[in-house]
């Protein structure tokens, strides 16, 4: 039995590390696809990409494992089943359960080590991923202008170069729309000979020097408001031979951003710090909601007593707590004192509405909050288990359709990780936006897939041929066979309905065509008279 437990886990590691490597390369070139904008373009050190591509590679772990698992349980089972192999294993007296126990104790222990990378390695690379995105977003573009095609890496301006000398780094006629001025846009507009742009990273100051060219402004005119239309359409020009422009820029050296402006989100916490935050967060959430409550339920009886202390119907009713009549305290006021009440009325409503939508805007920042923390919670744990999940998936299916290599184990692993993505995303998204409770959301796709490996381990394990299309027919057979006499009594109602149809058509022609009869013989005798 040794030596049978060394074959099945010598045939499933290898397949688990090409797939898993595989699967990791896919999602990291997607990543860095959502963010290319991002990156592109900002002149990077090869030590700050290496170091976004690997914490891309940690952030893409939790959906990379499940989905190598169940590929190279499909591959590993698919290649038994396809060689005869496991036939032969089963045959020998052991059991499905017997060939899985040494994969089942190593994804166990890869499930173990999943959740230890989920509760304390990924929150920390989330951490410097994000904080370093931020800071690649933050650095300023690389000036690298383009051949015709206008550039605005510099704010406030919009260069445009017919031709570039990329030894030199000359630029060739220049034209330079000055938009600084943010309410009169394009009436600075310099057109030049030649020109370079040369970056004073210390300074933090473009130096932008142009030669032979002409500036043409519209700025005088704008500013006087007393000249004629025919004045206020000249524009002034001056030419000169060299002009030097700087413009001051900020951020031109890539910086890192302080760690501590992200630890506050829920992706960068571990099992403990999520706990301890979301117990503060929900205690917010209760304090507010008992506020509003207060506020919409309970009378303010120590200004009501204040207001109306020399009231004695009110005093009474204060004092005592009883409920007002309404009625019997506007008869017994004035006129005066009873649009006093409805005005006061009338402003405390107001005020308390106030109160209420900013206290409601609170509790719901707080509430989502509260459910993204407990949705991190519960996904500390789903991750593992989904990894067990897919095993038991991809090993029962691998005997069933016994196909190995890459062809239809990648179609059905595909296929089984879209499925459980979708179910994963609507759930996450009913319990973030308090549809659902957050365990029923976080927990609909580990349920769904309990299901799903319990049916296929039970079908594999019982030799039940679910993929093969003579045992579709022979059910198809039954049900034709046992409903036989309910399609003949259909068809006959049908027919019948069918002739009542047409004899129906028949009857309605024979009307309109007498009808046309009777019409055509009026016109003839009209004609004949």
């Amino acid at each position: 039995m040794k030596k049978l437990h060394k074959f099945v886990l010598k045939s499933y590691a290898g397949p688990l590390a090409m797939t898993f490597f595989i699967s990791v390369f896919i999602l990291v070139m997607q990543g860095l696809w959502r963010y290319a904008d991002d990156i592109v373009g900002k002149g990077l050190d090869v030590s700050v990409m290496v170091e976004l591509l690997f914490y891309v590679a940690l952030q893409v772990v939790p959906m990379a494992l499940p989905l190598a698992i169940l590929l190279a349980a499909l591959m590993t089972f698919g290649n038994l089943g396809e060689n005869y192999e496991l036939t032969a294993i089963k045959a020998s007296g052991v059991s499905l359960f017997r060939i899985m126990r040494p994969l089942i104790i190593l994804t166990l222990f890869t499930s173990g080590v999943a959740f230890w990378f989920s509760n304390n390695v990924l929150p920390v690379a989330n951490l410097k991923f994000y904080t370093l995105l931020y800071s690649v977003r933050q650095a300023r573009p690389e000036l690298e202008i383009k051949e015709r095609i206008y550039y605005d890496g510099v704010d406030g301006f919009r260069i445009k170069v017919n031709h570039k000398d990329k030894n030199t780094g000359m630029l060739y006629d220049l034209i330079i729309h000055d938009h600084r001025d943010r309410i009169n846009k394009n009436i600075n507009v310099t057109m030049a000979d030649s020109g370079r742009m040369d970056i004073d990273e210390k300074a933090g100051v473009i130096k932008l020097t142009i030669y032979s060219g002409i500036t043409y402004d519209e700025k005088v005119a704008l500013g006087n408001k007393r000249m004629s239309d025919a004045a206020r359409n000249m524009y002034r020009h001056d030419e000169f031979d060299v002009e030097v422009v700087q413009v001051k820029v900020d951020g031109l050296d890539f910086s890192m951003t302080d760690e501590s402006t992200f630890k506050t989100n829920d992706r960068m916490k571990d099992l403990t710090q999520l706990f301890h935050d979301a117990d503060s967060l929900q205690h917010r959430t209760d304090s507010i909601a008992g506020s509003i409550h207060e506020q919409t339920s309970t009378y303010h009886l120590n200004k009501v007593r204040y207001r109306y202390k020399t009231d004695s119907l009110y005093a009474q009713a204060i004092d005592t707590l009883d409920v007002i009549n309404v009625d019997s305290v506007a008869l017994s006021l004035t006129d005066k004192q009873l649009h006093e009440v409805m005005d006061n009325a009338l402003r405390q409503a107001k005020s308390n509405k106030q109160y209420v939508d900013e206290r409601l805007t609170q509790y719901n920042m707080e509430h989502t909050k509260l459910n993204r923390h407990q949705m991190e919670q519960h996904r500390k744990f789903t991750m593992p288990i989904a990894c067990l999940l897919f095993f038991f998936i991809g090993a029962p299916l691998g005997a069933i359709i016994r196909k190995g290599g890459l062809g239809m184990p990648v179609v059905i692993s595909v296929l089984f990780f879209i499925f459980y993505y979708v179910i994963d995303t609507l759930g996450a998204k009913m319990a973030r936006e308090s549809v659902w409770p957050v365990p029923c959301g976080m927990w609909l796709s580990t349920v769904v897939l309990t299901f799903i490996g319990a049916f296929l381990t039970y079908k594999s394990a019982t030799d039940s041929a679910i993929f093969k299309s003579e045992a579709y027919g022979k059910v198809a057979e039954k049900i034709v066979r046992y409903a036989q006499p309910l399609i003949k009594l259909l068809l006959k109602r049908f027919k019948m309905r069918s002739r009542t149809f047409e004899a129906i058509i028949n009857n309605l022609e024979t009307k309109h065509k007498e009808r046309i009869e009777k019409r055509l013989n009026k016109r003839n005798q009209q004609q004949d008279i």
